[in-house]
């Protein structure tokens, strides 16, 4: 059998964007004379752009309002996405994985340009084997859209997600596939584990650290 492939989100996994997509999305409401708790957005960070309008302010001002906000939301966050770096021993990861001969593929809910900005900022286009983004499917997370399309770009016979968002471990759930969390996005190890997390890590650096006693090891 081929060794476990993994299935890596990128916002607040590899890079350091969940509060900088809070602030974009809180922005963006705003901007459309809708005032929100950033708390409460910061919650559904992690949850495609797709549904997370619905999933805070229902449905009437999704169908009414949805695609302006969301294009609002993507003028606000690329104001800012230059202050995004990668969460430390991001790209580490990705070469201990390929180390032991690992297939990688990078699923993000993220828009395509976003991922684009993100392979060049970690320095991924030669490390990962494929990559994903929202454009790739019709729902992205908690949805399991993201995982079977990362999963189409695998030839080995099981994976496993690495997230940290309640939205990863639903949307790999969803999808059959198990997932190892880190805290870096914002969510506590309960919620995780909640989610369907198998563990729960506090940095990448950890993760690394003990990645041979995982479900990868």
């Amino acid at each position: 059998m081929t060794p476990t492939a993994a299935i890596l989100d990128i916002d607040g996994t590899l890079v350091d964007s969940n509060y900088h997509h809070a602030l974009a999305w809180y922005r963006a409401f705003t901007d459309h004379d809708i005032v929100l708790p950033l708390w409460r957005i910061h919650r559904h960070v992690g949850m495609g752009g797709d549904q997370l309008v619905a999933a805070l302010c229902g449905d009437e001002v999704e169908d009414e309002r949805g695609d302006d906000i969301r294009a609002t939301e993507s003028e606000r966050y690329f104001a800012i996405i230059e202050e995004v770096r990668p969460l430390a021993g991001a790209r580490g990861l990705i070469e201990d994985l390929k180390r032991e001969d690992r297939e990688v593929v990078l699923a993000s809910s993220a828009k395509p340009e976003e991922v684009e900005h993100y392979l060049d900022l970690l320095g991924a286009r030669e490390l990962a084997d494929a990559w994903t983004s929202s454009g790739d499917v019709e729902a992205t997370k908690p949805e399991p859209d993201l995982i079977h399309a990362a999963l189409d770009r695998l030839t080995a016979d099981r994976a496993l997600m690495i997230g940290d968002s309640i939205w990863d471990c639903r949307a790999a759930r969803n999808a059959g596939v198990e997932t190892l969390a880190v805290l870096t996005g914002g969510f506590s190890a309960q919620e995780l584990f909640d989610a369907g997390a198998l563990s729960v890590f506090a940095t990448i650096a950890e993760l690394r650290e003990r990645l041979p006693f995982t479900a990868l090891g």
